[in-house]
C-alpha cells in the first residue's frame, strides 16, 4: 500500500500531511548568505537563536515568523519555488516527486534515524547569539549527502 506522501499531490495533503514531512533536520533554521553576483546560496553553521539544538526544533514555533519576520513558513508552491532547500529535505524531494530518504521518520518510523545519519544540524552549529553577523562569512559549511558522498 502506498504512503499519503507516494500517491497525494502536496496540494491535496491535510496540514497535518504536510507538517508530518518535515523529518527534523533543522537545516531551514541555519542562516544562510546568498552571492550577490552568482545567486548562490552559501548554509553557515549559525542557527536560529529559538531552536532547541538537541531536539533539532523550534522552541518557538506558532510565533516564529512573528519573532522572526523572514523565517518561512514553508507551503508546496514553497518546497517547489526554495532553491536554498537542501537536496536532503522531505518537502523538496516529494515535491520533485522524489523518494523520501531511508532514515526519515515516516521511513524509518523513528524520530531519532536523521540524527544517526548525520543529516540534522545536532551537534553541528553555534547560536546566533554567540556570532557577530560581520562573521557569518567565517561560518560557511559545505553539506556532504551521506548516502551518496555528494556535495549538496
Amino acid at each position: 500500500m502506498a504512503e499519503f506522501w507516494e500517491e497525494k499531490s502536496i496540494f491535496d495533503m491535510s496540514a497535518q500531511e504536510w507538517e508530518s514531512l518535515c523529518d527534523g533536520c533543522a537545516r531551514c533554521c541555519l542562516h544562510k548568505l546568498e552571492d550577490e553576483e552568482s545567486e548562490e546560496v552559501h548554509y553557515t553553521s549559525v542557527v536560529c537563536q529559538y531552536l532547541n539544538e538537541d531536539k533539532c526544533a523550534c522552541t518557538r514555533y506558532e510565533e516564529r515568523t512573528i519573532l522572526v519576520p523572514d523565517c518561512i513558513q514553508l507551503t508546496p508552491v514553497g518546497a517547489l519555488d526554495y532553491g536554498w532547500l537542501p537536496t536532503t529535505c522531505a518537502y523538496r524531494l516529494v515535491a520533485e516527486g522524489k523518494d523520501l530518504e531511508w532514515w526519515h521518520p515516516l521511513v524509518s518510523g523513528s524520530p531519532d534515524t536523521v540524527h544517526e545519519a548525520g543529516i540534522s544540524v545536532k551537534g553541528k552549529c553555534t547560536s546566533e547569539l554567540y556570532v557577530h553577523p560581520d562573521a557569518m562569512e567565517d561560518h560557511i559549511i559545505t553539506w556532504v549527502k551521506q548516502d551518496q558522498g555528494e556535495k549538496e
